[in-house]
């Protein structure tokens, strides 16, 4: 394996990517505006509260300030061009909802609106304002959320991520392509391994380690022995027609096949030669006369 080499780079944000999001604010006058943000991101779940950070120079931080509640808009593909338009022009020098041609409806707790393209809007209220540096952070609660009904399937649940949404990384836009697996896939391989050992386990009508209902590696069946298989085969059992100690259903455990026998002759030399008769109660196997030849 390449040994991998690392250099030590200037101290800087590198967490990448980040939901680019469409702020919609608005002011006492109601004048709206759009503000797009990077620096945005869940900071708790119970109570449910988000977080985004401003320039204070920008014309939507002063919006917020005073309103103390914005609405974070997600993006898809359908609305990247919106997303960087808003990021680069300003709410002083032009309208961006009438520009983009974005459609505007009215919020049910919050001032700011929706925008009614984006897939999910989250109205939030203002509890606190942290001044960090070049950016202050406003962290809010979620008061409200609002997605599309063409999204939700028959079962109620929410297909998010088939709405085509975008990420932004070190100052490009991308969209979200395959995936690569679900929360917990990592020990769902754990689950699996559970569920081959279930197999393994004792059932209400068949034997303690059966595979199957039918028949196993080692399994017991109604018909057959404790390590049996399959009616017409058995892995220590030869077919009727080959070897000594062949089985067949109408013989002994080792008796000879019906047409073929490598250690005995027929019948007909047996009478000729005058094979005597089998003794059962002998352990060994009985001698017989060799064929004469030469004569």
């Amino acid at each position: 394996m390449k040994e991998i080499q690392k250099q030590n780079f200037k101290p800087g944000n590198m967490i990448y990517p980040l939901p680019p999001v469409m702020i919609s604010v608005s002011d006492e006058l109601e004048k709206d505006n759009i503000i797009t943000i990077a620096w945005a991101g869940t900071i708790c779940t119970n109570p449910p509260m988000v977080s985004i950070s401003v320039r204070p120079s920008r014309y939507s931080y002063q919006l917020i300030k005073k309103s103390k509640d914005f609405v974070i808009n997600l993006t898809t593909e359908e609305l990247v061009f919106a997303t960087d338009y808003c990021g680069v022009k300003s709410g002083r020098d032009v309208d961006k909802f009438k520009e983009l041609n974005l459609t505007k409806k009215k919020a049910d707790i919050v001032k700011a609106p929706l925008i009614v393209e984006s897939p999910v809007n989250i109205e939030c209220k203002v509890t606190k304002c942290l001044e960090l540096g070049s950016h202050n952070m406003f962290i809010a609660e979620v008061v409200a959320v609002h997605v599309n009904t063409d999204l939700i399937d028959k079962n109620g649940k929410f297909q998010l991520n088939q709405s085509g949404l975008v990420a932004y990384s070190h100052g490009e836009y991308f969209l979200l392509g395959k995936s690569l697996g679900k929360f917990g896939f990592s020990v769902a391989k754990d689950l699996k391994q559970n569920e081959k050992k279930d197999k393994y386990s004792k059932s209400e009508d068949k034997g303690k380690y059966s595979k199957s209902n039918d028949k196993g590696k080692y399994g017991k069946s109604n018909d057959k022995d404790k390590y049996g298989k399959p009616d017409d085969k058995d892995k220590y059992r030869k077919l009727d027609d080959k070897g000594k100690y062949s089985k067949s259903d109408d013989k002994d455990k080792y008796s000879k096949s019906d047409d073929k026998d490598k250690h005995y002759r027929n019948k007909e030399k047996d009478f000729k030669y005058g094979r005597k008769k089998e003794n059962e109660n002998e352990k060994k196997p009985p001698k017989y006369p060799m064929k004469k030849r030469g004569r």
